[in-house]
């Protein structure tokens, strides 16, 4: 098996954009596949969670099944919005030799609009694995940037998240690998 550092941001992703997975109800994914954008369901003024590990947001939304995440959405955005929102992340958890202080870490909890939480990554029995993937969650400024500024595509992947469930066929999965987090939001990640 792969030696994957405990923490690691995993995605699929090239030269100019990121893929980052959600789950929606019908009535906010059907629009925003269709015109290419979110529909005015989509609130901006509350955290948006977005996750770069297909099979964490398959856990997450149990390939499609839970009431409100029926559909799976690939959300293409530039890569330098996605760079921007982990340089500003702060993580959602006190961790000693990330933050100076329990104290410092609530200051910047309070003045980010970005949050990072690392939870157990799933193999695609979703059973947890040991290593973490990364869950970005966007408030204020950082989720209206996402949605107009940042945004590429939509993607409908609620078919693939049904043919995997189905096949547990490894070759299904979108191509994922070790992203290049920059290095100052490494540090606050808890990567370094």
């Amino acid at each position: 098996m792969e030696d994957v550092p405990k923490k690691q941001i995993r995605a699929r992703y090239d030269d100019e954009t990121v893929t980052v997975y959600q789950a929606f109800r019908p009535e906010i994914a059907e629009p925003a596949v269709a015109e290419g954008r979110f529909p005015a369901a989509f609130s901006l003024e509350r955290m948006t969670w977005v996750k770069p590990s297909f099979r964490w947001l398959m856990h997450r939304s149990d390939w499609a099944r839970s009431e409100g995440q029926e559909r799976v959405l690939g959300v293409v955005v530039r890569r330098e919005g996605f760079d921007a929102a982990l340089g500003a992340a702060v993580l959602s958890a006190y961790e000693r030799g990330v933050h100076a202080s329990r104290a410092q870490w609530q200051r910047e909890l309070r003045r980010s609009a970005a949050r990072v939480q690392w939870d157990p990554e799933r193999d695609l029995q979703l059973r947890p694995l040991a290593h973490r993937s990364l869950q970005l969650g966007l408030g204020g400024e950082l989720v209206r940037r996402y949605a107009e500024e940042w945004l590429v595509r939509i993607e409908d992947l609620t078919p693939l998240a049904r043919a995997l469930h189905a096949s547990r066929e490894p070759g299904l999965l979108p191509p994922e690998r070790p992203y290049p987090v920059p290095a100052g939001a490494a540090a606050r990640l808890g990567l370094s």
